[in-house]
C-alpha cells in the first residue's frame, strides 16, 4: 500500500492526504455528537460558511509565500465591507457599489501595507500592526459608530449559488496568475530564495507591493462575502480586529504544506474546510471557545508537522 502510495503523482498524493483529514475530521466529531453533526445538509453549510475564509486565504497566499505577513486582515475586511455598504446603501449604487467599492477598497489598503513595507524596510508584521490600528480607526470614523447593515436585497452573495460564483470567480483568477503569468513564476522565486531572485534581475520590492495589492483585493471581494453572509458590520478599535486574522491564515498554512505536492490554492480550499468542520464540531459538543482554539490550534500545528517536512540541515524560519 505504502509503495503504491509512493508511486503517485504528487497532485494524487496531495489530494489524498487532504480527502482523508476531511473524512478523518468529520469521523472523530460523528462518532462524538451524532446526532447534531455531519449530515449532508450540515457538511454543505460548513463548507458555505468555509468560502468565506478561503476568498481571503487564497489572495493571503501570494503575501506569505514571499514570506511575508499581514496582520492588518480583519482591520482590512471590515473597512472594506463598510465601504462597500455604504456605497450600495448610502450612494444607490447597489452591487456595483458593494463590490467594486469593497475590492478597491481592500487593493487600497493593500498598496498601503506593500508600500510601506519596502520603504520603511522594518518587518511587514509590524508595519501591518500599525497600519491595521489607522484602518480601524478610518472604518471608526466612517461607520460614525453605528453597526452598518446590508439590505435583504443586497445579499446574493451571503448564500448560493452567489457565494459560490464569487468563489470560483476568484479561486481561477488566483490560479490563473500563480500558474500562467509572470508574476506567479516570481512569486515562486521570491518565497524560494529572494537573494537569487534579485540576481536574476528581478524587482523583488516591485512584486512584493503588486503581492499585498492582490492579497487586498481578495480580503476585499471577502468582505463582500462577510458581510453578505452576515448582514452586517461593526467598526471595532484597539487590534480588536485582529481576531478575523486567525482563520484566513490557517488555510494559508495549509497552502504551504502542500505547495510541494503542486496544488497549494486546492489545499487552501480543503484546508478552511476542514478548519470549518473542526469548529462545528467544537460548537455541536457545547465546547466554551477557550477550549476551541486551543484545540484547533494544536490540531493546526499536528497536521501541518505531518504534512511539512524539513529536510537535514534545512532552516526553519
Amino acid at each position: 500500500m505504502i509503495d503504491r502510495f509512493n508511486q503517485l503523482s504528487g497532485a494524487n498524493k496531495g489530494y489524498i492526504v487532504l480527502t482523508a483529514l476531511v473524512f478523518l475530521s468529520w469521523l472523530i466529531f460523528k462518532i462524538l455528537t451524532p446526532d447534531n453533526f455531519g449530515s449532508p445538509s450540515n457538511l454543505v453549510a460548513y463548507f458555505q460558511a468555509s468560502l468565506i475564509t478561503t476568498v481571503g486565504a487564497i489572495g493571503f497566499y501570494f503575501v506569505m509565500d514571499m514570506g511575508m505577513f499581514d496582520f492588518s486582515i480583519g482591520a482590512n475586511i471590515i473597512l472594506s465591507a463598510i465601504v462597500g455598504c455604504q456605497l450600495a446603501t448610502n450612494f444607490d449604487l447597489g452591487y456595483a457599489g458593494l463590490i467594486l467599492g469593497s475590492i478597491a477598497t481592500g487593493a487600497l489598503v493593500g498598496l498601503c501595507n506593500g508600500f510601506f513595507y519596502v520603504k520603511l524596510r522594518i518587518p511587514s508584521m509590524i508595519v501591518t500592526a500599525g497600519l491595521a490600528l489607522i484602518y480601524e480607526s478610518i472604518a471608526n470614523y466612517m461607520a460614525g459608530g453605528v453597526e452598518q447593515t446590508l439590505p435583504s436585497s443586497l445579499r446574493a452573495f451571503g448564500q448560493m449559488p452567489g457565494n459560490i460564483i464569487l468563489a470560483i470567480v476568484t479561486f481561477i483568477i488566483a490560479y490563473v496568475v500563480l500558474n500562467y503569468t509572470k508574476f506567479g513564476t516570481y512569486t515562486y522565486a521570491i518565497g524560494s530564495d529572494e537573494f537569487v531572485a534579485k540576481n536574476m534581475g528581478i524587482n523583488v520590492d516591485k512584486f512584493k507591493v503588486l503581492a499585498f495589492i492582490l492579497s487586498g483585493a481578495f480580503f476585499g471581494a471577502m468582505a463582500v462575502l462577510t458581510i453578505s453572509y452576515g448582514s452586517s458590520m461593526v467598526a471595532v478599535t484597539g487590534m480588536a480586529s485582529m481576531s478575523r486574522n486567525f482563520i484566513p491564515t490557517m488555510g494559508c498554512f495549509f497552502g504551504l504544506a502542500f505547495m510541494k505536492y503542486g496544488i497549494p490554492l486546492q489545499a487552501i480550499i480543503l484546508g478552511e474546510f476542514i478548519v470549518n468542520i473542526i469548529f462545528f464540531g467544537f460548537i455541536s459538543l457545547g465546547a466554551p471557545t477557550a477550549i476551541q482554539d486551543v484545540i484547533t490550534g494544536f490540531a493546526l500545528l499536528i497536521i501541518i508537522t505531518l504534512t511539512t517536512k524539513v529536510t537535514k540541515g534545512e532552516i526553519v524560519k
